[in-house]
């Protein structure tokens, strides 16, 4: 499904919420696992607004306003139906029993503050819950990710400091880091060699050459899921292309690269429990 085209949405609100979309993208596709599957839900969203504007409370700040559509776009689509549409061939039933074991609140809390930055007070107006609701199911989320199946996996990354940090909270979350590539090459020969679990891959690399051929190359060979980490998450994210469906920011936080990782994982072992 196509996204509505800027000049088929309401100007006025439109340019009020252009600039939350690129990340409201990235939330949807993290919360599904699936790029297709959230953009789908983005387009559907959009093409409630352009039928009533309403569908954005004009009392709420425009992120949140957004947000919240989305939310119940979300809730009376039934949340987890969207892992359906996963590019990967999926058993739907492993991916709803793991879905029912980390509730979908808890879920959606913990990206909300995590990835998507949001306080405990505006994801409580974003998911219509209190600021100590918030925080409750984000300690669930958290003691649920805990718990989560040990990992291998391989960093894309040319700043050496980067990438000890990024190791430092992998290995925190009890996962293993197999290695540390710096460019196109290394990064394909690792990949090949050890055959990760999950791939933390930064865009531009050392000697010039990109993170995203490196994935490329990687995924013509095997299936895993990757994260890419950019300092320009909005240039990824226009929905006119193929794009990642786990996108972390630079500068980033320990807590959004857990939940991001995390959240990539929780849909790759879905498909393989």
């Amino acid at each position: 499904m196509k996204m509505p085209s800027e000049a088929t949405r309401p100007s006025g609100l439109a340019e009020r919420i252009a600039p939350h979309l690129p990340h409201l993208r990235r939330y949807a596709r993290a919360l599904t696992g699936s790029q297709g599957a959230g953009d789908r839900y983005v387009a559907t969203l959009l093409e409630a607004l352009i039928a009533d504007r309403g569908v954005i409370d004009p009392a709420l700040t425009p992120k949140i306003g957004l947000y919240r559509a989305f939310q119940r776009l979300w809730a009376s689509a039934g949340g987890s139906e969207a892992v359906a549409d996963q590019a990967v061939e999926d058993d739907e039933e492993i991916v709803r029993e793991r879905l029912g074991r980390l509730a979908p609140q808890s879920r959606q809390a913990l990206l909300l503050t995590a990835v998507e930055g949001f306080s405990a007070e505006d994801a409580g107006a974003v998911m219509e819950l209190g600021a100590a609701e918030i925080d409750a199911l984000v300690a669930l989320a958290v003691q649920e990710l805990r718990r989560q199946t040990r990992a291998r996996v391989l960093v894309i990354e040319d700043e050496p400091i980067i990438a000890m940090d990024i190791e430092q909270m992998v290995v925190d979350m009890g996962h293993d880091v197999i290695g540390i590539a710096d460019t196109r090459d290394t990064a394909v020969d690792a990949a090949m060699k050890q055959r990760p679990d999950l791939v933390l891959a930064d865009i531009q690399l050392a000697d010039g050459s990109s993170g995203i051929d490196a994935v490329r190359d990687i995924l013509a060979s095997f299936s895993v899921p990757v994260i890419f980490i950019t300092a320009y998450p909005d240039r990824l994210l226009t929905g006119a292309r193929p794009e990642p469906t786990f996108l972390i920011a630079k500068p980033f936080r320990a807590g959004t690269v857990q939940a991001a990782v995390s959240q990539a994982l929780f849909f790759r072992q879905s498909a393989t429990v």
